[in-house]
């Protein structure tokens, strides 16, 4: 099964069938992506996704334009700074993965009243004005809970690894999480900031593990679920159900560890290229659609059955991902009007 028909094949469980919208002309408009952070796997993927699938749009004319813009560091400060300048620039849309839901609002403002359309995704905004597309946050981190209460019905002692502070999607997820084991017989026992990066996660875990009690399973959010096991192993601590995020590295570490001793576990994430989504969407906005201001991806989970294949498809230091066209956001803006 093809990660492409997974993802879209669960859309809002909707058919995916022509738009029929007339194509307008954008082939004068340009788009930009302001981007607040790229310090893991998971963002370089969606970067290298972004540039994969919109210079082939501008080649053939669609967009004038399409030009990444990362921060140099995740403050918000940073990335209000760089959309006022994408706003002088004279770009036509802009699609923001934000640093904070709320700190570049006012930025984002300035772009609506300026007249430029701005899609955010996966870092969503509040500002009514802007478009947002995200899987559902929260309902990860129950999933997660939820997954363990199967495979764990007497409860236990979790360890979470949260990921960048301060962002809506860490929030939500983290919020889920809590939600869950508040009506289980988990506690979670410790908490620390992964940065959903696994170097920073090993570290992180490997410095609370000495106060921690017995840990039955690490609820994470991606790009910490290897960085996880790697310091439980150093610490010489048995090896807990760890919930991975579809990074390569994971995947491989639950593949030999399945085929070693029988280990089980389960993955899920946005697929990083959600940002060609968000593109997309940007465009038909351009192009004179309506589109709902909020829309629903859904995440792209692996398990035990499709892990193989996975795998397989999923480069070396990368995360498994899935691409969008242009007919998947007609589709997707149809399903919600």
């Amino acid at each position: 099964m093809k990660l492409k028909t997974m993802l879209l094949g669960m859309i809002a469980g909707t058919a995916f069938v022509a738009s029929g919208h007339a194509m307008a002309d954008t082939s004068d408009k340009r788009i930009a992506l302001s981007n607040n952070y790229a310090g893991n796997s998971w963002r370089q993927a969606m970067l290298e996704s972004w540039e994969k699938v919109t210079s082939e749009a501008v080649s053939n004319g669609t967009v004038a334009a399409a030009d990444a813009f990362t921060t140099s560091e995740n403050q918000a400060t940073e990335q209000a700074a760089q959309i006022q300048n994408m706003i002088l620039q004279g770009y036509d849309a802009i699609v923001v993965n934000a640093a904070s839901p709320t700190a570049i609002n006012g930025a984002v403002k300035e772009a609506c009243d300026a007249g430029i359309i701005v899609v955010s995704f996966d870092g969503i905004v509040t500002e009514p004005c802007a478009w947002r597309i995200a899987v559902d946050f929260r309902q990860m981190g129950r999933d997660q809970v939820k997954y363990l209460e199967n495979r764990h019905p007497d409860g236990g002692n979790l360890l979470e690894i949260r990921g960048l502070a301060g962002v809506f999607v860490d929030d939500e997820i983290s919020a889920g999480i809590h939600e869950e084991v508040a009506r289980t017989n988990f506690k979670i026992v410790g908490s620390v900031h992964g940065d959903w990066a696994q170097d920073v996660a090993q570290k992180a875990v490997a410095g609370i593990l000495p106060s921690l009690p017995d840990i039955t399973a690490v609820v994470t959010q991606g790009g910490d679920g290897y960085g996880a096991a790697q310091a439980i192993h150093a610490a010489n601590r048995p090896t807990p159900t760890i919930i991975m995020g579809n990074r390569q590295d994971e995947l491989q570490w639950w593949s030999e560890q399945k085929a070693a001793n029988g280990y089980e576990t389960t993955s899920l994430s946005i697929a990083p290229g959600v940002s060609t989504l968000a593109f997309w969407v940007a465009q038909q906005i351009l192009d004179g659609s309506d589109v709902a201001k909020d829309l629903t991806v859904p995440f792209l989970r692996v398990d035990q059955d499709t892990l193989e294949e996975i795998l397989a498809q999923t480069p070396a230091g990368s995360v498994a991902n899935q691409e969008y066209s242009l007919d998947d956001a007609k589709n997707l803006i149809k399903s919600t009007n």
